[in-house]
């Protein structure tokens, strides 16, 4: 009962993460055309800084505290499996990107625009990519 019950809020928590991951590069994409001090500007900034504080990083911690909970529940064995390895690569990656987004909204928000809304785009599917990998590495647990 306690496992599955950790496995739901463990997705749900990867639900928010991964929403958040998929739209903070959108945001960043408009805010790009934004003129800095302008009132749009400050609106993206109010978005981009809630998005980040109040869903985020939040579920970010939910999903590695609960995974953790989720990996102590299987036994440290588990984490020698090969789809296990390659999940955990997948969630280290979307840890960095999500470092990466929210060092990335901080310059915006001092008026620096070093990435292009072309960039943003481009790079905004990169979670998708990662959640493709680790989805199917945990539904078919190859390797085993």
């Amino acid at each position: 009962m306690m496992f599955n019950l950790l496995r739901g809020l463990h997705i749900l928590a990867v639900i928010a993460w991964m929403a958040g991951l998929l739209y903070l590069p959108r945001l960043f994409a408009y805010h790009t055309r934004a003129a800095v001090g302008s009132e749009m500007d400050e609106t993206f900034k109010t978005m981009e800084a809630k998005l980040l504080g109040i869903i985020m990083n939040p579920a970010m911690i939910a999903v590695l505290v609960l995974g953790a909970a989720l990996v102590w529940f299987d036994g440290p064995q588990v984490l020698k499996a090969p789809w296990m390895v390659t999940k955990l690569a997948g969630v280290i990656f979307l840890v960095f990107w999500h470092s990466y987004l929210a060092a990335a909204r901080k310059r915006l928000a001092a008026g620096r625009r070093e990435r292009t809304e072309r960039f943003w785009r481009m790079t905004n599917e990169l979670p998708f990519l990662a959640a493709v990998v680790i989805v199917l590495s945990v539904t078919t647990k190859f390797g085993r």
